[in-house]
């Protein structure tokens, strides 16, 4: 019988191979002594059984190695990528954070990623985004402000088209098309009890800060607070028109002040944003937000309970929204759920001051 020498040095350990660059599926079925096609079916999800020892080398040598699974190619395998694609128009905006915010909670329950283009509310960008993130095979898209209902967009609508034929889900915040879900907020509605809450308090006119005419979410809002402040004989004087930007709503706002704006008189912004916006543009021309001149908005976004005096709103519930338009990308029986609006009164509009006096 042969004794080892113990003089002799020790026998040489496998060690994973120095690489250039990032590992390889290649690197990792080398250093832990597997074929590719063990490793692959390890690290690519395969349904195919893999022995406990052999899988338990493959996890430990990608870990050693840094590996992680390309996307890329295994959407170019499978057909789409384990990603959801959302689409919105300001990142900067406090709106879009929140649907972003229950987009991510759906994707992590589901072991999936998210990630996140910025139109700026341009059609010709939208549909290059589309187009381009057809090419990445993303497992379905989220359109948070969309403007692809509009007849004059037929490119968003062809490349919502060509990816809902390969078997994307298309989810659009808004009413549902012949290619797409949807996920319908109650603007009209909001704004009308918004409407009605404001007459409640004694206000009779009014002066509307929206977007451009044809915009649906702000045509929405500014029918509806309309019809319920018309309840009471309210009055939308004067709308000016501009965008969803704060600095909009400070343009507006001045706008209106040069042209006067009479003590008593309430501001329905289309949304928190441009409210609080037109309340920097009141403060500016040495006027008092409140009993001077009320302002609401429309959102309710963190920043309306910070500011002061605190903004009143309609309370949207934006992180359910996304979750919910998640819900309806991965969900096949999902079917429409309602989405519960409250009007939020706060210190920008007291009891008007003739309500006051007849009381």
């Amino acid at each position: 019988m042969t004794r080892p020498d113990p003089s002799a040095p020790p026998a040489p350990t496998r060690r994973a191979p120095e690489t250039t660059g990032l590992p390889t599926l290649e690197d990792v079925a080398r250093a832990a002594g597997v074929s590719l096609a063990t490793a692959s079916r390890v690290l690519n999800g395969s349904t195919r059984k893999v022995a406990d020892s052999y899988r338990e080398r493959v996890e430990r040598a990608a870990a050693e190695l840094g590996y992680s699974t390309n996307v890329s190619a295994q959407a170019i395998a499978r057909g789409t990528s384990p990603v959801i694609a959302l689409l919105v128009a300001d990142i900067a905006d406090p709106y879009f954070g929140l649907i972003a915010s229950g987009v991510a909670r759906g994707a992590d329950e589901h072991g999936l990623i998210v990630t996140i283009s910025v139109t700026e509310r341009d059609p010709a960008r939208e549909a290059r985004t589309l187009r381009a993130l057809r090419g990445q095979r993303p497992k379905g898209l989220i359109l948070a402000a969309s403007r692809a209902a509009e007849a004059s967009e037929s490119d968003t609508r062809h490349e919502i088209a060509e990816f809902a034929r390969t078997g994307g889900r298309v989810v659009v915040l808004g009413a549902a098309g012949p290619d797409t879900r949807g996920i319908e907020i109650d603007n009209r509605g909001g704004a009308e009890m918004l409407g009605r809450q404001m007459a409640a308090l004694g206000y009779r006119r009014a002066i509307a800060l929206a977007a451009a005419d044809g915009v649906h979410t702000s045509d929405e809002r500014l029918a509806g607070f309309r019809r319920g402040f018309a309840d009471r004989d309210g009055v939308v004087d004067r709308v000016y028109r501009g965008d969803f930007r704060q600095e909009s709503g400070a343009e507006m706002m001045s706008a209106a002040l040069q042209d006067g704006v009479e003590a008593g008189t309430l501001v329905f912004a289309l949304s928190d944003v441009v409210a609080i916006g037109a309340m920097s543009a009141i403060r500016a021309a040495g006027r008092e937000i409140g009993h001077d001149i009320a302002v609401c908005g429309f959102d309710d976004v963190p920043s309306s309970s910070d500011v002061t005096p605190t903004l009143t709103t309609v309370h949207v519930p934006l992180s359910d929204v996304g979750h919910e338009a998640f819900r309806a990308v991965v969900d096949e029986d999902w079917t429409p759920g309602y989405l519960a609006l409250d009007v939020v009164v706060r210190e920008s509009t007291p009891p008007h001051p003739a309500a006051q006096e007849s009381a």
